[in-house]
């Protein structure tokens, strides 16, 4: 299978302690010796990509989904989840202290600093020693994924610091930097996403870049962060060209999505790339959601079904993303048994070819994809209009299409425009489920809803606040400049 194919390389650390505040960090001579030609630059922004998914609880790779997902009516910690902050998470009884929010705080900003040095430098390298075609692409590739680690910040914790270049200096000017507003940050996105929209479109990889940001990329996510700032018309005017001009389509059949064969294919806008038992790294969703008590399966079964949300449910019994999406019995590769679980487990990472060893699942997981891009159509275009059009029907009815389930526009003709958004809501819950989207879908909706939301489904502690995390006491502690979200002032 086609993926990122990648350098090795170890990024510098950017604040390093020194004996005196007048020495330049030995970090900073790295940084100079290292840039030098194109074959370095590419290493650097493929460092990038890796702090995404690297090892077993980085962002893309299972941080996502026991730091925030679990504050949803969809998840919770699984009977073999025995860290305390992970539970408090699930209880929503979690606080500033709490160790999965400093990580995820450490992780987004150590990928921030990495694209900042790698914008900077790489606009450095002598003419001579890098094509300037690849120069401008991997500037860009740097952008997209700084403004990817900004635009989940924003999201998970309000306001929060623009850093935009190598941190050149230890000086407390330097160092201690304030929360920008919101807007600040989002504009700050909406800039290095547009500068990224010029990067080449994704049929034009070759191979051994197949996987980076692209122009599609770009502007998919652009779209999602204008429907998130309920910019209806500037979402539509996105995803609508990335509908006309990128070149994407949905898969025939959803299985398709999460097939290891069809990894980076038409429907992929871009993916988080596991590659297991290859000196890379597995897809460690599958092991944490796997079963647990069955011979030879060896799963962690960590993150399981909040059986009270109705997200099972929900589905059709006809839905074709319900055996992909869901497991609820297994035959084990041990005594060959068929083994009935006491609730349905998520499956759509497991790999049938690593069965005694799921965390070494090869499946990539997707960051955004066509189909998403469908439903942001779909949900702008009735935001825009006041009520739903037939192009937005067109839109939905595409995802429903494929899961072989009747036409919205068939069943329910004549929604109004409260009626559709939950309609699209609702599809959007069933496809992207184990996507790490549905905490995000939640507050964008308000704390009102949030909060209704969570208590129908059992989780009584949601609260208001709950619509962003808190400022991790840590950063607090070393940065005197930040102060703490004001709703969890207190808490």
């Amino acid at each position: 299978m086609k993926r990122i194919y990648l350098f090795t390389l170890i990024i510098m650390v950017l604040q390093a302690g020194c004996s005196k505040l007048d020495e330049v960090p030995e970090s900073f001579l790295v940084t100079e010796q290292f840039y030098r030609n194109e074959s370095e630059a590419v290493a650097a922004v493929t460092a990038i990509y890796r702090k995404l998914y690297e090892s077993g609880q980085s962002l893309y790779n299972s941080l996502f989904q026991i730091g925030v997902e679990m504050a949803t009516d969809d998840y919770e910690a699984g009977p073999r989840a025995r860290n305390a902050h992970v539970r408090a998470i699930s209880g929503l009884t979690h606080d500033a202290s709490n160790d999965r929010m400093q990580e995820l705080w450490r992780q987004s900003y150590s990928a921030i600093s990495a694209a900042n040095v790698a914008i900077d430098k790489i606009a450095e390298i002598d003419a001579a020693n890098i094509n300037e075609t690849v120069r401008a692409r991997l500037i860009n590739e740097a952008k997209f994924l700084r403004a990817l680690n900004y635009f989940n910040l924003v999201r998970w914790f309000g306001g929060v610091p623009i850093v935009l270049h190598e941190t050149s200096s230890l000086s407390a000017e330097a160092l201690y930097v304030e929360k920008a507003t919101e807007e600040d940050v989002y504009q700050q996105i909406i800039k290095d996403l547009n500068s990224a929209g010029q990067l080449p479109n994704w049929k034009s990889y070759g191979a051994a870049d197949i996987g980076r940001a692209t122009s599609g990329a770009a502007k998919s996510l652009l779209a999602k962060v204008y429907l998130t700032k309920k910019d209806w018309a500037n979402a539509v005017l996105k995803s609508k060209e990335v509908i006309d001009n990128e070149g994407y389509d949905l898969f025939p059949q959803f299985s398709d999505v999460f097939a290891v064969a069809k990894k980076n294919g038409i429907e992929h806008i871009f993916s988080a790339q596991f590659q297991g038992n290859s000196g890379y790294q597995g897809n460690s969703l599958a092991s944490r959601s796997a079963p647990a008590d069955i011979p030879g399966i060896n799963g962690d079964y960590a993150d399981a079904l909040h059986w009270e949300g109705n997200l099972y449910q929900s589905f059709a019994a006809n839905d074709a993303r319900l055996p992909v999406t869901f497991v609820t019995q297994m035959v084990s590769p041990a005594d060959g048994k068929l083994y009935v679980l006491s609730k349905p487990q998520f499956h759509k990472y497991y790999d049938e070819k690593v069965v005694g060893s799921p965390g070494q699942s090869s499946k990539n997981l997707p960051i955004i994809r066509y189909a998403e891009v469908l439903l942001i159509y779909a949900e702008a275009l009735n935001e825009q209009n006041g009520g739903p059009n037939s192009e937005a029907y067109q839109a939905i009815d595409k995802i429903r299409n494929r899961a072989k389930i009747t036409r919205l526009q068939d069943v329910a003709p004549a929604l109004s425009q409260s009626q559709f958004r939950d309609s699209v809501f609702q599809e959007r819950r069933k496809e992207l489920v184990f996507e790490y989207q549905r905490w995000f879908d939640l507050v964008r909706r308000g704390a009102d809803y949030y909060v209704a939301t969570l208590k129908a489904a059992g989780k009584t502690q949601a609260a208001p606040r709950h619509i962003h995390f808190p400022t991790p006491q840590r950063e607090l502690d070393l940065n005197p400049k930040l102060k703490q979200h004001p709703d969890w002032i207190n808490y």
